[in-house]
């Protein structure tokens, strides 16, 4: 079943990285806030990714004949 704490935890961690994007690209560091944003959301996607590979796992335990 879905956690409701990591709706909480992607929605904090992406509002992390916005608030930084915002404070490197003020600075002039637009090459920077790119990276960072990249790898925001490569966190993120990790995260969804494991959560998808539970609900494989659960559907395969459900049809397991």
């Amino acid at each position: 079943m879905l956690d409701i704490s990591l709706l909480f935890k992607i929605g904090a961690f992406g509002i992390g990285i916005m608030i930084l994007d915002r404070v490197l690209r003020a600075a002039g560091r637009e090459d920077y806030a790119t990276i960072t944003d990249l790898t925001g959301i490569v966190i993120v996607l990790m995260l969804v990714v494991n959560l998808i590979s539970k609900l494989f796992d659960t559907v395969k335990t459900m049809f397991w004949f």
